[in-house]
């Protein structure tokens, strides 16, 4: 008579990241049907850097950005933010996490029918107890902080490209994150407000300890602001490490991309 089978042990629950990684991905794969976009990738980003993700069009960045604040889920993988599992969060937890999660849109995505003080006031009004004193002081501040509180009472069209950027970026600091998300942060941008935008997102790594990841294509904007680099192609990173060292790579494509 043949033995009874013996109940396996229960999977060890995964491992948290040490306390100086705020973000790690582990094999992350995403698919859309028959469209393989991310196929393993894995990093990790320490407290107080900025991160960039370099790569060509459709390589998966902005895909990869996405599952940072779960607009996106992994066919398979992990994704850890500040030691918690951010795909698997839900509810209040996930929207708590949400907060503590800047995001500069590649537009600005500033509402038109408000003055650039109504798009502040209208973040803080909708996830703060603050009273409008405190909030105006707020708005106030962190738009000195970006040189631009002159403009408070103007509508985004009244904007230059460049001054719709610094507002976007002082909006996504309003509620006073630890990590910030850039997709594209200077697109479209002269290079004197390449240089503006690019000094900010530095010094809010400074002056603020904002932990960044940006994708970009702009080689001014990374030679600015990059800690360290990942290089995406076809969802799976082929070089990692410094800006130089991505630049002394001698792999093809990123001698095509750097322009050697």
């Amino acid at each position: 008579m043949p033995e009874p089978s013996t109940p396996s042990a229960p999977a060890a629950a995964a491992a948290p990241p040490p306390p100086d990684t705020i973000i790690e991905l582990r094999d992350l794969h995403k698919s859309f049907g028959a469209n393989h976009v991310l196929k393993g990738v894995s990093l990790s980003i320490r407290k107080g850097t900025n991160a960039v993700i370099l790569g060509g069009s459709g390589s998966g960045k902005s895909v990869l950005l996405k599952h940072l604040v779960q607009l996106l889920r992994p066919d398979r993988g992990e994704v850890w933010v500040c030691g918690k599992r951010m795909d698997l969060l839900e509810g209040d937890a996930l929207d708590e996490m949400r907060l503590s999660i800047g995001y500069l849109f590649q537009s600005g995505a500033l509402f038109d029918s408000m003055t650039v003080f109504e798009n502040m006031d209208f973040i803080l009004g909708r996830h703060t107890n603050l009273t409008p004193g405190e909030r105006r002081a707020r708005i106030e501040e962190t738009l000195d902080w970006v040189d631009l509180r002159a403009k408070a009472p103007n509508y985004p069209a009244e904007l230059s490209g460049g001054q719709k950027k610094r507002i976007g970026l002082a909006r996504a600091i309003i509620l006073e994150p630890q990590i910030l998300l850039y997709d594209e942060p200077t697109t479209g941008l002269d290079p004197i407000s390449v240089r503006l935008v690019s000094e900010l997102i530095v010094r809010l790594r400074d002056e603020r300890g904002i932990t960044g990841v940006a994708i970009t294509h702009d080689l001014l904007c990374a030679d600015i602001i990059t800690d360290e680099a990942f290089f995406l192609y076809h969802g799976r990173f082929i070089e990692r490490g410094t800006l130089e060292d991505l630049r002394r790579s001698e792999h093809p494509l990123l001698r095509e991309f750097f322009g050697e």
